[in-house]
C-alpha cells in the first residue's frame, strides 16, 4: 500500500497538499453557484491530490456529476510536459492517495478518468458542464486542445477556470489561453493571481455577482480592466493595513540597519 494513503486522514481543506489559493476557492464557490440552479456536470482536467476537486465536490446538486482525468503519476497514459516532472509526481501522485483524500470529505468517490486529458472528449458529453477547470498539462498544443474540449462540453452560460494563464515557467499555457480569447470567442470574466476565469456567454451576470460578492469582504479587492472592449475584473486578496503596534513588534526583531529602511512605513 502507498504511504500515502495510511497517513492522517486531512481535517480541513488546507491540510490537503496543493496549489489552490485561498482567493480562488473563494472564486470557485462564487462562480459555481453563480451558474444557476439547473443541473449542470463539474469537470476537472488535472487533479493532483484533490484539494479543488474536494471543493468542487461540495457544489454538486441532485444528479450532478463531478469527473475528474489525471494522469495520477502513470507515464504509461502519456507524457508530461517538463523534464523532473515525472519524477516529482511519480513520488507524491497516485490514485489511492487522491481517492484517501476526496473520502475524507466525500461519502463517494467523483467519477475518474484515469488517463490522458484527451479522453474528456469522449467522456464529457456536449453542453453537460456549468464548470470546468483545466489544470493538467503545460504545453500549448495540450492546453489548447483541452480547452477546445471544454468549449464543447460547456452549457451556453457555463464558466471555465483555466490555472498559471501567466506562469513564467509555463508560457505554453498562457500562449493556448489567450488565443482562445482572441480567436475561439472565449470570453474573460475575472482574473486571479493564479488563474483565469472565462465564459463563451456573457461575462456580465458573473461580474455582478462578483462585485456584490466582494462588496461584502474586508479581505478581496476587485480592480478593472478592458480586452479588446470587455471588461474584466482582477479579484486579489487586500492588503491590510499593519496592526496596531506594529512599530514594537518590528523594533524587537530587525536590525537597526534594517529599521531606518522601513521605519516610515510604519504607523
Amino acid at each position: 500500500m502507498n504511504p500515502t494513503t495510511t497517513a492522517r486522514r486531512p481535517r480541513a481543506l488546507d491540510e490537503v497538499p496543493g496549489w489552490f489559493q485561498p482567493v480562488d476557492q473563494d472564486l470557485f464557490g462564487v462562480l459555481i453557484e453563480a451558474t444557476g440552479p439547473d443541473p449542470g456536470d463539474l469537470a476537472e482536467m488535472g487533479c493532483y491530490l484533490g484539494k479543488s476537486a474536494i471543493l468542487m465536490g461540495r457544489h454538486l446538486g441532485p444528479g450532478d456529476v463531478l469527473t475528474v482525468c489525471d494522469l495520477f503519476g502513470d507515464e504509461t497514459h502519456g507524457s508530461y510536459s517538463r523534464r523532473g516532472t515525472l519524477a516529482y509526481y511519480r513520488k507524491r501522485l497516485t490514485r489511492d492517495a487522491f481517492e484517501a483524500n476526496y473520502l475524507a470529505f466525500h461519502e463517494e468517490l467523483p467519477r475518474i478518468v484515469h488517463g490522458r486529458t484527451v479522453e474528456l472528449a469522449e467522456e464529457l458529453a456536449e453542453k453537460s458542464c456549468r464548470f470546468v477547470h483545466i489544470d493538467a498539462s503545460h504545453q500549448y498544443e495540450d492546453v489548447s486542445g483541452d480547452i477546445d474540449i471544454a468549449r464543447r462540453a460547456l452549457r451556453p452560460h457555463g464558466i471555465v477556470a483555466l490555472d498559471d494563464y501567466r506562469t513564467e515557467h509555463v508560457p505554453g499555457v498562457a500562449a493556448a489561453v489567450w488565443e482562445a480569447v482572441f480567436t475561439k470567442g472565449l470570453r474573460p470574466v475575472c482574473v486571479s493571481p493564479a488563474k483565469l476565469y472565462a465564459t463563451w456567454g456573457d461575462p456580465g451576470p458573473f461580474q455582478r455577482v462578483l462585485r456584490s460578492w466582494a462588496a461584502e469582504r474586508t479581505d478581496r479587492t476587485v480592480g478593472e480592466d478592458t480586452i479588446d472592449g470587455g471588461t474584466v475584473l482582477r479579484i486579489a486578496p487586500s492588503k491590510l493595513p499593519p496592526p496596531r503596534g506594529a512599530r514594537r513588534v518590528v523594533q524587537e526583531l530587525l536590525p537597526p540597519v534594517v529599521l531606518r529602511a522601513v521605519g516610515k512605513a510604519l504607523p
